[in-house]
């Protein structure tokens, strides 16, 4: 049997997830590719059959039940789809939704989704895009209970009374307040909303000064003294600002620089390149997209295969080694190595 026969054959998972209404939930689910059903209804309480009229005095919550293909999206990717959704921060309901039958809460369905959950929490919990603590719970999944035939499919059956709901309650505007007009809301696996530019106060709790100045700055830090110029690790090396993968150890070398250079971006839709008018001559700048950092420069004096340097200011780096990089949420990148 061919690996790709064994893929094909691995079986679909269900993820439950609650963030206030669940028509907004649903919705977001719906076009997700990978995703094969998604379903409202009631999970979280204590009797049999709940209804419309009765869920919340049972102690249910609103929440949607996902059908997914593993093999297609990751669980990990519909939690940041999740997280694009609703205020994490709020236990007392979801923006005009009161009361604890619309708490933010992630069922897990196995140990794996548990740890998952875990990690993605404290991930968003110190990403400084929130002014107080995540407090979205992570529960053991139990009896979900699909809703009436009425709320299924409700914005997709009735747009402009959905459309008028989202932006009565609250939510959009909300989200765009996040994660920005262009971003919040998204649902689309992968699309890197989770990475975004800092406000001045939190970048100046969350970097050193040397940090603040080369990624905010542009200024330049010593040559053969900074953390990367000689790490040997494997791993990669995100953006420090924002977590936006940048390089991987596979593409660094020795130029005998002092700073750390590469002969190309990990993911190079996350690396922008823009001419640079010094006092002597023009250079080229490289800058993060999503968190419009300073890097540093690229020059065409690199070896082969790309014949380029990306020569990158370690302040503006953080680097993940291979073995926490699953940890870190960045498992997609194991493959490398």
């Amino acid at each position: 049997m061919t690996n790709a026969t064994l893929d094909a054959a691995k079986p679909l998972e269900k993820a439950v997830l609650a963030g206030g209404c669940f028509w907004c939930i649903e919705c977001a689910f719906q076009k997700v590719p990978g995703v094969t059903a998604v379903v409202s209804g009631y999970t979280g309480g204590t009797g049999a059959d709940p209804t419309y009229e009765d869920y919340a005095a049972k102690g249910y919550v609103e929440a949607v039940e996902i059908t997914f293909d593993p093999s297609k999206v990751s669980f990990e990717e519909l939690l940041d789809i999740f997280w694009r959704q609703i205020d994490p921060t709020d236990a007392g309901g979801q923006f005009a939704d009161r009361g604890a039958h619309y708490r933010p809460v992630i069922f897990y369905e196995s140990e794996a989704q548990k740890k998952t959950a875990e990690l993605s929490k404290a991930k968003m919990d110190a990403s400084g895009l929130y002014s107080g603590p995540v407090v979205t719970e992570i529960l053991k999944a139990s009896s979900f209970y699909k809703a009436e035939n009425y709320h299924q499919g409700y914005c997709r059956l009735n747009p402009d009374a959905y459309k008028a709901y989202r932006k009565g309650s609250g939510r959009d505007v909300y989200l765009g307040k996040v994660w920005g007009p262009e971003n919040s809301g998204k649902t689309s696996a992968g699309t890197g909303a989770r990475y975004k530019k800092l406000p001045p106060e939190v970048l100046k709790k969350k970097l050193t000064p040397l940090q603040c100045d080369v990624t905010q700055k542009n200024a330049t830090e010593k040559p053969f003294d900074n953390p990367y110029w000689d790490n040997h690790r494997e791993g990669i090396y995100v953006d420090v600002v924002s977590g936006e993968p940048l390089f991987s150890s596979a593409d660094k070398f020795d130029s005998k620089t002092g700073w750390p250079s590469f002969t190309k971006p990990l993911a190079p839709e996350n690396v922008v390149e823009k001419k640079d008018q010094g006092l002597l001559d023009m250079r080229t700048e490289v800058r993060s997209r999503h968190a419009d950092s300073h890097l540093g420069h690229v020059f065409p004096d690199g070896p082969k295969p790309t014949g380029r340097r990306f020569c990158i200011n370690s302040a503006a780096l953080r680097f993940i080694p291979k073995e926490d990089l699953e940890k870190e949420g960045y498992g997609e990148y194991k493959k490398l190595f």
